[in-house]
């Protein structure tokens, strides 16, 4: 017997939507208006600065060839994929394991998007001490940041389904 998805764990997909159209249009922003490693100071600490990321997070294999165009695009797709059979499979009333694969799927989904068109990552939060900057990172990784938290503060939450069949 099919669920309705309004009950499932998708019905939360709308917010992958909202971030990755948000991401993609930051992105075409930064293309569009930015120089390549041209620093936007915004505030003491942070500056708005285009970058591009061959890489995954902080330039993982950045240096390799191109292979891993392809690799990091197949994890995407096969992160994304099983995440959104995990979501279909649970309720929707489990909110925070489901916003936490919506945040996680947006940010691939975003980052896969830069890495089809562009063969990079467009990336432009560029957060510095002095001389010392932190590898520069866009919304669609602090989405994947975020929902990886999420999903590691869930398995240190007590689960409420168990104390009602107790």
């Amino acid at each position: 017997m099919k669920r309705p998805i309004c009950s499932t764990g998708l019905r939360w997909l709308w917010l992958t939507v909202v971030l990755i159209a948000l991401d993609l249009g930051i992105k075409q922003l930064v293309l569009k208006e930015m120089n390549l490693y041209e620093p936007h100071p915004i505030m003491p600490y942070l500056n708005l600065m285009y970058a591009q990321n061959f890489g995954a997070a902080f330039s993982f294999l950045a240096d390799e060839g191109g292979w891993q165009r392809w690799f990091f695009a197949g994890v995407a797709i096969a992160i994304s994929i099983i995440l959104i059979v995990m979501m279909y499979r649970q309720s929707a009333q489990k909110r925070l394991s489901n916003i936490a694969y919506a945040l996680i799927i947006s940010g691939a989904i975003g980052n896969l998007s830069d890495r089809l068109m562009h063969g990079f990552v467009v990336d432009y939060i560029d957060f510095y001490i002095g001389n010392w900057h932190y590898p520069t990172f866009n919304l669609a990784d602090i989405a994947i940041c975020l929902g990886a938290a999420l999903v590691i503060l869930e398995g240190f939450l007590p689960d409420k389904s168990k104390k009602k069949e107790g």
